[in-house]
């Protein structure tokens, strides 16, 4: 399995630094979710993991290569990326973008082989769109656009897989929907990256957690070893208890406001 790496990567935006000396080593094969607070530089992270931003020192390696030495179609064919809200051209329909997963793979014709159409077709029916593959992309509901963008992410056939906030403005049936068909890629044996903003949910479908804080790592580990009471004080700034959750046996993160706390 191809692996990913960031060695001692400091990363910002101008003169302003986000993140200073960080080591990550990311799972293969397992879902790997990144948590913290606003601001704290989670999304500055996926963006330098998928290339979209250079980091200002030390290096991002997949499979021991620097990011920065690599072509990118090669990457493209390694690494997919869904960006938080991404934008598809006004009037395109789902199959065309789906499709575009396929660019990596053509030549300067960008002739399509039977192939293509093999792997945009299965991408679809995987993700359930395939009966949405001829309405416009701007029609569709949120849950529907984020399937389709993870269609889209397929069709890469990429063996990593980095997402941005996956679940945003969606409700709570969608969330589940796009989580649980991550969790089918990645026992197809798609390695998932994504930041997520809910802890719970994190913790139930995740092989792994990194908790940052600051532009740092503050915990990294299992989901029972990065969910403590301990540590979401420390990361969140929180007052919580964790109970098994009924569902999975994960750690289930309780929050306790201050008009709720015990003995107030």
């Amino acid at each position: 399995m191809n692996q990913l790496v960031a060695s001692n990567v400091s990363l910002g935006y101008g003169e302003r630094n986000v993140i200073a000396g960080m080591d990550l080593a990311v799972p293969p094969g397992k879902i790997t979710s990144i948590v913290g607070p606003n601001g704290c530089g989670k999304s500055t992270l996926l963006r330098a993991l998928s290339r979209l931003l250079a980091p200002s020192s030390g290096d991002v390696l997949l499979d021991g290569q620097p990011l920065s030495s690599l072509r990118g179609k090669q990457i493209a064919r390694i690494l997919g990326l869904l960006p938080q809200s991404p934008i598809a051209p006004e009037g395109i329909v789902v199959a065309d973008l789906v499709g575009r997963g396929r660019h990596p793979y053509q030549g300067l014709m960008g002739r399509w082989s039977a192939r293509d159409y093999e792997v945009v077709a299965r991408s679809l029916e995987t993700t359930h769109t395939s009966e949405l593959s001829e309405r416009p992309v701007d029609e569709l509901s949120g849950g529907q656009r984020q399937r389709v963008w993870i269609a889209m992410a397929l069709a890469q056939e990429t063996d990593i897989l980095l997402l941005d906030e996956p679940t945003t403005f969606l409700d709570v049936a969608n969330q589940l929907d796009v989580l649980d068909l991550l969790t089918d890629l990645n026992s197809e044996g798609t390695t998932i990256v994504m930041v997520l903003h809910d802890i719970n949910l994190a913790a139930r479908y995740s092989d792994y957690l990194v908790a940052m804080k600051d532009g740092a790592i503050h915990v990294q580990g299992t989901p029972h070893e990065v969910v403590t009471a301990e540590h979401m004080a420390e990361v969140f700034g929180i007052k919580s208890e964790i109970h098994p959750d009924p569902v999975s046996g994960s750690p289930l993160v309780v929050p306790i406001g201050r008009h709720h706390a015990k003995g107030d």
